[in-house]
């Protein structure tokens, strides 16, 4: 059986969670090299979450820090979870307006790249958008859906997830920018997705839904909203009859290639 390499760290019983200083340290070094990476690139939204959250540069933030800023602008909060929970659990969480986040951080040694999502992705890569009422209703939307559908259509879900909140771009008048918390949490990434090498595609849910994605690799592809606010049509919109649609059409061929066994 494999050992999980990371442990998420546990509160005390005043809640309170101790990081050792070395962790502290890995914090500071990624909200600095990527507060410089994400300016310009990062959409105006996202920009006025991170004012609002006002994250600490200089050690990790507690959660309950966290859930005084979701609370008041939307109602959400932050629910500390191990490593990579299952999709019913995630789904649970969302539906009941809860973000899950893994309480520990990567070793300097995964700075740049980690696979399962630490509380560095999670708060700097998700949170800001949760104090955005949009994002927050396709998010709380999303969970409700997820908690009903079957193991199949979960898996269309799950893609329209993965090219939206973590990868997902936008057109602005300033031109394009970052939405996505997997690529705004990532220094490669925040520069490749908005740079000529990969593919863009305006967004269309259905076209997500039957897109193949890997979890290892630089996008190959990524789809563009008109505006953020299209997150919450979206969210008003029947999305499990585009599921269905999506399951009949079947999936495109991989823009990449397979994985190496």
């Amino acid at each position: 059986m494999k050992v999980a390499k990371y442990v998420a760290r546990e509160p005390d019983a005043n809640g309170f969670i101790h990081y050792p200083e070395t962790e502290h340290a890995v914090w500071n070094t990624l909200i600095t090299r990527q507060l410089k990476v994400i300016e310009g690139r990062a959409c105006q939204e996202y920009m006025d979450g991170i004012e609002q959250l006002g994250l600490p540069r200089d050690r990790i933030p507690q959660l309950g820090e966290i859930n005084k800023v979701l609370q008041a602008t939307t109602g959400w909060s932050v629910a500390r979870v191990p490593a990579l929970i299952p999709f019913q659990t995630f789904f649970e969480l969302l539906a009941s307006q809860q973000f899950p986040v893994a309480t520990f951080i990567r070793t300097p040694e995964e700075l740049d790249y980690l696979q399962e999502p630490d509380i560095f992705h999670e708060i700097f890569g998700h949170c800001p958008l949760l104090t955005n009422p949009w994002f927050a209703e396709f998010t709380h939307t999303y969970g409700k859906l997820g908690l009903k559908a079957t193991k199949e259509e979960r898996v269309y879900l799950a893609r329209l997830y993965w090219m939206t909140i973590e990868f997902g771009l936008l057109d602005t008048p300033q031109g394009r920018r970052i939405y996505g918390g997997g690529i705004l949490s990532s220094p490669k990434e925040t520069v490749y997705a908005l740079s000529g090498e990969p593919e863009h595609q305006p967004f269309d849910p259905l076209e997500c839904m039957r897109t193949p994605y890997r979890i290892d690799i630089l996008q190959p592809l990524y789809f563009v909203l008109p505006e953020l606010k299209r997150l919450f049509d979206l969210a008003h919109e029947d999305i499990m009859a585009l599921v269905h649609q999506a399951m009949q059409m079947g999936l495109h061929a991989p823009k990449f290639p397979p994985k190496a066994a």
